[in-house]
């Protein structure tokens, strides 16, 4: 058995693990045996003794910024001086990222809405990069004789950075405490479409052009409102992999097509099919050799005036919470761009806790532990309900490779 090692985590990211827990005979390393076989839904109903929240992690204060960025960028060798480049956005604020307390607010109100339920199952957060640590809610489930855990990441869509990494750094934090043996970690679908996810950018695209219409005289919006879809980039190589290659999803991957067609929808939804809107990207971070997904949001932004456009609504399509890519790439950055170009912009809410966001992510935990048919799972794409268990090969960082991960079949 190895070393169990709960000391103070504090200020420390796991370093990366060597090798995942794989029960004998199992092919999901770290899976409780109703995923060990590598189905692509679980169906068997699972008694698990926890939730486990995953967030991304953010500072807390000045003192934090470069701690936290330096755990972001580990492995890739990059200096402090470059880190205070970027450090700006969040030295704008003070040196707090708004996301840790966001997810504090997730926590309960997914804590409330059990109780609202009779649902005894609490929840445990921890972050990948910043206080409090996976590893530090590993060792509060273990303190609790939690074994058996259903992970919620915040991040609905499939791509390394949204989907793997956290796999990822689940297999960091086991091997880091030495509780692979004793802990199983599963980890709902990708959330992208299901409803309660995208029923809060429905209502925030319906509201946001309906403002636009009350605040702008004759305003046509078939020919002169453009709704804009943000989300992060990503290097165009790690998109082409995200998903399962079976798929044959095409150069944008998964992650492109998972993002268009939850577009459509919402639009649709939103009764704004007459509309014109596009998919575009934002917060890209890798040097210019690199290509990345585009266009760019103020690029898009900047081409409206010439199309006849004069307002726009932007929808942060690709995020969860209102954390700091969205205060300054898209409240600062983005609306500062419409506004030097004479647009009239609205940025709509991202669903933080929306009752309908909360209430689908206990649904989308209660389909593993009711072990709930594929046909009864609500999806409103054809792309899913996405998988339970990631196939083989999914979601690759092409310039990292495979590195243990969990949730998934290996690698």
């Amino acid at each position: 058995m190895a070393a169990v090692n709960l000391g103070p985590t504090r200020g420390r990211k796991p370093a990366p693990a060597a090798s995942a827990p794989c029960a004998p005979g199992a092919i999901v390393p770290g899976a409780t045996p109703a995923a060990q076989s590598g189905p692509e839904h679980v169906t068997e109903p699972v008694a698990y003794d926890a939730i486990l929240l995953a967030g991304f992690g953010g500072p807390e204060g000045q003192d934090d910024v470069i701690p936290f960025l330096r755990n972001v960028t580990s492995g890739r060798g990059i200096p402090d001086e470059r880190l205070e480049e970027v450090a700006h956005h969040y030295r704008h604020f003070g040196g707090v990222s708004p996301i840790n307390e966001q997810n504090r607010a997730l926590k309960a109100a997914l804590e409330a809405e059990l109780s609202s339920r009779g649902v005894d199952l609490p929840v445990l957060w921890g972050n990948r990069n910043w206080d409090p640590y996976l590893n530090d809610a590993l060792a509060e489930a273990r303190s609790a004789g939690y074994t058996k855990l259903i992970a919620i990441a915040t991040s609905a869509y499939s791509s390394y950075s949204s989907c793997r990494q956290y796999r990822e750094d689940f297999a960091d934090a086991l091997a880091d405490t030495g509780l692979g043996d004793e802990i199983q970690i599963d980890k709902v679908r990708q959330f992208f479409d299901h409803p309660g996810f995208v029923q809060p950018f429905i209502e925030g695209v319906r509201e946001g052009i309906a403002r636009l219409e009350a605040s702008v005289e004759g305003l046509d919006r078939t020919t002169q409102v453009e709704v804009l879809f943000a989300t992060h980039s990503i290097p165009s190589t790690d998109a082409a992999k995200s998903g399962p290659a079976e798929r044959g999803f095409g150069e944008g991957g998964a992650y492109a097509a998972q993002h268009l067609a939850v577009a459509e929808v919402v639009m649709r939804e939103a009764g704004a099919s007459d509309v014109p809107w596009q998919l575009v990207y934002q917060s890209r971070s890798g040097p210019p050799s690199m290509p990345w997904l585009e266009p760019d949001i103020n690029d898009a932004i900047e081409e409206l005036p010439a199309a006849g456009r004069k307002a726009v609504v932007i929808v942060p399509l690709g995020f969860v919470s209102d954390h700091m890519e969205v205060l300054w790439d898209l409240d600062n950055e983005a609306l500062e761009t419409a506004e030097a170009h004479g647009l009239t912009a609205v940025r709509v809410p991202t669903p933080g806790t929306h009752p309908a966001y909360v209430a689908g992510l206990v649904d989308l935990v209660l389909e593993r532990v009711n072990g709930t048919p594929v046909a009864d799972r609500p999806a409103v794409t054809e792309l899913g309900p996405w998988y339970d268990v990631c196939r083989p090969g999914c979601c690759e960082n092409v310039r990292l490779g495979f590195r243990p991960a969990l949730a998934g079949i290996a690698p």
